[in-house]
């Protein structure tokens, strides 16, 4: 077989064969098609689409160009969450000692950040001793006795999506829609879990940042793992300021265990909650979302979840002490709260900005192979609407010497503008997408 004739096929807007699908994602995956044949395919797939067959083909051979896990082992309907990425989104931390502390078993395969979207593992790595590399045998072992593990994707897990996602990312095929949705669903039905909840974010700090884009998006993955017989739901939710407060990796832990502590709600608690209850629901553990919302604020206000948390931050060679004092998670030398400098409302935020910004404090990383400080970041003391007065704290930096802090500071009063009219804050949730279809959301609930 040709690879100048899938080129060819694809550049003409043929319908790819399934044997011609398979051949060039083993090459991918072997190294065995030079890097510039497989570019020009991607752009031709990036111009041109693919068809529904296509996109089934594709996502199933790059699930199969390495590790499939099995989770038969573990008792009952094992549930996976994955978000598209943003910022301080970190639901994760949240939901997952959460469900499990409800009955239903989560494996998570989590992966680090790049540019301005925050990584899970690297979030669990600013835990002192954590552990986030772990062998598949020793991944559903953890499951099956504490009921859940958050753990970086073993590296013999799709490796053909590895080469395709690197060179998507140097030819301006990343914003393609089957590339994407082929990419995220075949790590999702690699790493085994029966139910799947999306999230699939919209806004500035989105990968697709307007809504009818993120709605397809979802349309597409829900389609795909309903199609290869797994439980799906979809929630697309806003990106259009950070869904959390604390953007940094260990200011994120600490917003995780401030609210599995009673001690802070918001944004991120309400998205947290609705997409640990469609997991409880993939699992067949609730009936519906008034229900599942109640036992999970149950486990929530009993401790059962931070208790969770605690024995996986343990099983994972972590400090679970850090869950009673945050003061225990990395710190930086230079912190400084900044005021309003004057009166008025918080105005519309740029979510990737704000990404960049934490970014540059050294939270992020511009390329895979970047180091990160785990202690730096910062905190926003304003959400899109609120009302300040001059003088009133706008943002905290925390970062690694005073340069830094204050080049982040003057980036972050351009961020978080003060204007004199109110401004509405987005909806948090604009579409939940499932077997049955897409239902948006109005401005008093769901249509």
């Amino acid at each position: 077989m040709l690879m100048t004739q899938i080129i060819t096929d694809k550049k003409l807007m043929r319908a790819l064969s399934k044997e011609q699908i398979d051949f060039f994602v083993t090459g991918a995956a072997d190294g065995s098609i030079p890097d510039y044949q497989l570019a020009a395919l991607l752009m031709a797939i990036r111009l041109n689409g693919m068809s529904e067959r296509e996109l089934d083909d594709l996502t199933t051979a790059i699930a199969r160009s390495g590790y499939m896990a099995d989770l038969s082992a573990i008792n009952g309907i094992c549930v996976d969450k994955h978000s598209t990425g943003g910022v301080g989104d970190t639901t994760t931390l949240v939901l997952v000692p959460l469900v499990a502390a409800c009955g239903v078993p989560v494996c998570k395969l989590s992966g680090r950040g790049l540019a301005h979207t925050g990584g899970t593992v690297d979030k669990m790595e600013s835990i002192p001793g954590m552990r986030v590399e772990m062998s598949p045998n020793e991944m559903i072992a953890q499951v099956k006795r504490i009921g859940c593990a958050v753990v970086g994707q073993s590296p013999d897990m799709t490796p053909a999506d590895k080469t395709l996602y690197a060179l998507r990312d140097v030819t301006a095929t990343v914003d393609s829609l089957p590339l994407i949705a082929s990419s995220i669903m075949s790590k999702k039905l690699a790493s085994g879990a029966e139910g799947i909840v999306l999230d699939v974010k919209t806004g500035s700090g989105a990968i697709v940042p307007d809504l009818e884009g993120s709605i397809e998006l979802a349309k597409t993955m829900v389609s795909i793992g309903i199609r290869a017989g797994r439980k799906m739901i979809a929630l697309v939710t806003g990106m259009s300021q950070p869904l959390g407060t604390h953007i940094g990796n260990a200011l994120e832990v600490k917003e995780a265990v401030d609210i599995l502590s009673g001690r802070a709600s918001g944004d991120l608690k309400t998205v947290a909650l609705m997409l640990g209850g469609y997991m409880l629901m993939t699992a067949d553990a609730a009936p519906d979302p008034e229900t599942a919302e109640k036992i999970l604020t149950e486990a929530l206000e009993s401790g059962r979840g931070l208790r969770k948390f605690k024995e996986m931050i343990a099983a994972q060679g972590g400090d679970p002490g850090i869950c009673d004092d945050t003061s225990l998670l990395p710190s930086a030398p230079c912190i400084q709260t900044f005021p309003c400098r004057a009166k008025g409302y918080a105005g519309r935020m740029d979510a990737e900005q704000l990404g960049l910004c934490a970014m540059a404090l050294g939270a992020g990383r511009r390329h895979k192979e970047d180091r990160i400080d785990p202690a730096v970041g910062f905190v926003l003391h304003a959400r899109v609407g609120d009302a300040l007065q001059e003088g009133d704290p706008l943002f905290t930096v925390h970062a690694s010497d005073t340069r830094t802090l204050h080049a982040a500071a003057e980036t972050l009063y351009t961020l978080v503008p003060i204007l004199p009219e109110h401004v509405q804050q987005a909806r948090l949730i604009d579409a939940i997408v499932d077997i049955n279809g897409v239902r948006l959301c109005d401005a008093l609930g769901f249509k």
